[in-house]
């Protein structure tokens, strides 16, 4: 590749990234690597990974070399129509260099390995009483439809409802590829502004409901001491079948150092809710570390999307304008009923191209 027709540090990035892949088919091509299948899996995924970057990158090299040979008969060529057509096609391959080195720059950008796990997703009524308690199940119910377009699962861990249709807080696990990557950005405060049924005066009312996205923790990420735990078992309330209101089967874990706790009550067996509550415990645990980690880069970022914090209002759900504005990216939709029936893909794409430009910014500075 030339230089000149190329950024430095885009094409050094991209030689990298071709020398890698040669590397690690040299590896896979070992068969001695049979014998090592947890080494023999992650050259696969990087291989997988650095596929599409070196097609990529031979693109980019033909088209400079086609760019390099239109130059030169464009300041050569006699005949006026053929220096025309010359220099429409040095046009042509400029902006087709341009639409190359963006992709080039996009497929660059580390993938958190963490994109790719299932989510922990907590909902939890806010300020407003019944009426966010309610806007909480409409926030569960909207992320169910969304999880079933995609073709995903829904595990409910804990679901505590407040009056007849409302949920004060739902825990529960998104299964399915990628559902941490999607939905990690739903983390913060979300905000709904809407006439209650309540309400006789026909006054619009502002209620909120905290929404948090964990990536689920594997056992061997996040090391819990049993002698730092405190568990506690009680007697289940609400809906879950006959045994649930008789037996101690809820469960309260309390880690001590962190003073988190965790309730799960959605099985009728004792040894079951302490399971799920364990894997929400690691799932609360690894987020602490990956929360510092992230606080520590956002103090050095250039450019946010929002300020990271989990307290900041992130997305108003308004009824009357039938509008939802997500304000990290100031972007809106006037289609309010079709967010809530689970089509988020055009405001979660949009988070997700905000925050990939913030990632490149990152990496070019």
């Amino acid at each position: 590749m030339k230089a000149s027709l190329l950024d430095d540090r885009l094409e050094k990035r991209l030689a990298e990234a071709v020398e890698r892949f040669e590397e690690v088919n040299v590896a896979l091509a070992d068969p001695d690597l049979a014998q090592d299948l947890r080494r023999m899996t992650a050259l696969g995924r990087e291989r997988a990974e650095l596929e599409p970057v070196a097609a990529l990158a031979g693109d980019i090299r033909d088209a400079l070399g086609e760019l390099e040979g239109a130059r030169e008969l464009a300041g050569e060529a006699e005949d006026v129509e053929m220096r025309a057509l010359a220099e429409e096609e040095v046009r042509d391959l400029e902006k087709r260099l341009e639409v190359l080195s963006e992709r080039a720059r996009q497929l660059l950008v580390p993938r958190d390995p963490l994109d790719d796990r299932d989510a922990v997703v907590e909902i939890r009524a806010g300020t407003g009483g019944d009426e966010a308690a309610l806007f909480a199940a409409d926030l569960f119910r909207m992320y169910r439809r969304f999880a079933e377009r995609r073709g995903w699962r829904i595990e409910p861990l804990d679901i505590s409802e407040g009056i007849p249709g409302s949920f004060k807080e739902a825990i529960f696990v998104v299964r399915g590829q990628g559902a941490y990557g999607f939905l990690r950005a739903e983390s913060g405060v979300h905000r709904v502004q809407r006439v209650p049924e309540t309400e006789s005066q026909g006054r619009i009312h502002t209620s909120a409901a905290t929404v948090a996205v964990l990536p689920e923790a594997q056992e061997v990420e996040v090391d819990i001491d049993p002698g730092e735990l405190r568990i506690d078992v009680f007697r289940s309330s609400g809906p879950g079948g006959q045994s649930v209101n008789t037996t101690d089967s809820a469960v309260r874990i309390t880690h001590l150092p962190t003073g988190l706790v965790v309730t799960c009550q959605d099985e009728k067996s004792q040894h079951k809710n302490k399971a799920k509550a364990l894997r929400v415990l690691r799932s609360r645990l690894l987020d602490r570390q990956v929360a510092e980690q992230e606080a520590e880069r956002a103090r050095e970022r250039k450019m946010q999307v929002g300020t990271g914090d989990r307290s900041a209002k992130i997305r108003t759900y308004n009824f009357p304008q039938s509008r939802v504005t997500d304000h990290r990216i100031g972007f809106t939709l006037h289609r309010l009923d079709e967010v809530l029936e689970g089509d988020l893909e055009e405001l979660l794409t949009q988070l997700r191209l905000a925050h990939q430009e913030e990632r490149m910014e990152e990496q070019e500075a």
